[in-house]
């Protein structure tokens, strides 16, 4: 778009100095699917369907991730539905594998899902391998990704920060890698970030983090490490006021993808000054 340069003559004539053309962004997409956010929100942890609404609302998220095995969507029919407050007709309900220990279990989680949601294949894949960590176990993962792929399942998949492991699981056909910033619900923010770099610079599919983010610092350093979006729950819902949050999140997401679309200025290890001396009157 864009955006005009001005300069105020002494008279207050205001003339154009140029025209400077602000770079747009492409959507994100997934699965064959446009988004304009690129913040994903879960639905756990909130202290009430209210507020979850409230709060995906402020995030400005068209993407809401859903634990099949913790969450109502219709399985239990005398408990509070999450899709009352959470229409699928606005947002892209992701129904993920959350509290799945093994790749059986994570696969009956996807094909339970895909009933309740009357075929809606596109899923959230993770398999974790203790209590302790929540660290993935990428066998098991592997396991259950080539299962459900070739049941015609869009997997978008919780992995570790490993290179080869997110190329492997993006050659699988997996249509979203999502590396760790950090264990689950921490708040640590990005521990490793050149190795998300690397995910991210030989990626063909969406590089998304998944994990660990803290508050909207991070998520801007997610999105000026080139990721494509960042996915959250914890962080906004154990906040003083996840509503807040959640706007800070959209905003830290929306700042730091215009941070890498801009480019960064180099580092240097030396001063440089702010204003250029060449033509300086002495």
């Amino acid at each position: 778009m864009p955006i005009y340069e001005y300069v105020c003559h002494a008279c207050g004539h205001m003339e154009v100095l140029q025209k400077v053309t602000v770079q747009t962004d492409t959507p994100l997409i997934i699965a064959g699917v446009a988004y304009q956010s690129r913040l994903l929100v879960g639905t756990g942890k909130y202290k009430d369907l209210n507020e979850t609404a409230a709060a995906i609302e402020a995030s400005g998220a068209q993407i809401v991730t859903v634990a099949i095995r913790r969450t109502n969507i219709g399985q239990n029919a005398d408990e509070p539905n999450l899709l009352n407050v959470i229409s699928p007709d606005k947002y892209t309900i992701l129904p993920n594998t959350a509290g799945c220990y093994t790749a059986e279990d994570a696969v009956r989680t996807c094909r339970l899902a895909r009933e309740l949601l009357d075929g809606h294949d596109l899923v959230k894949l993770e398999v974790l391998g203790d209590e302790k960590t929540l660290f993935p176990d990428i066998t098991a993962t592997l396991t259950a990704a080539e299962i459900l792929i070739k049941e015609g399942f869009k997997v978008m998949v919780y992995t570790n920060d490993d290179p080869i492991i997110a190329k492997r699981l993006e050659n699988m056909g997996c249509v979203a890698v999502m590396p760790l910033a950090a264990p689950i619900g921490s708040g640590l923010g990005i521990r490793n970030p050149l190795n998300i770099a690397t995910i991210v610079e030989n990626a063909r599919v969406p590089i998304l983090v998944d994990a660990g983010v803290g508050t909207a610092s991070d998520a801007a350093i997610a999105m000026e490490l080139g990721c494509d979006g960042v996915l959250m729950n914890t962080a906004i819902a154990a906040a003083k006021n996840p509503v807040l949050m959640a706007s800070a999140m959209r905003k830290g997401i929306e700042a730091g993808r215009e941070s890498y679309l801009a480019g960064r200025m180099p580092r240097k290890r030396f001063a440089s000054a702010s204003s250029p001396i060449d033509g300086l009157f002495l």
